[in-house]
């Protein structure tokens, strides 16, 4: 369907390439945040032991979104999780 000035209407709005925001902020970014920074606190050889309870989507997603950020950030995690907590750690190829 045209218009009356003969062009077919948008379905979408526009805006400067310049005003759209870059980079990502997923829903795992802050707990995935956390555990990093904790993680280079950490002692060699010692875990984090992140409560179940605190990860809201699951350990499958949040293990996800961590081994990803953590690949980006050219770091080598390792993680296990039980019934309760979720454990990482820096591995060293041990």
């Amino acid at each position: 369907m045209t218009s009356r000035n003969g062009k077919v209407p948008m379905h979408f709005r526009t805006m400067a390439q310049t005003d759209v925001p870059q980079g990502r902020n997923g829903r795992h970014k802050q707990i995935v945040t956390q555990i990093l920074q904790d993680l280079e606190k950490v002692q060699d050889r010692m875990a984090l032991k992140v409560p179940l309870a605190e990860l809201a989507d699951g350990k499958e997603k949040v293990r996800s979104a961590l081994n990803r950020a953590a690949r980006k950030a050219g770091r080598d995690v390792a993680t296990a999780s039980d019934a309760t907590y979720l454990y990482v750690w820096t591995a060293n190829g041990e």
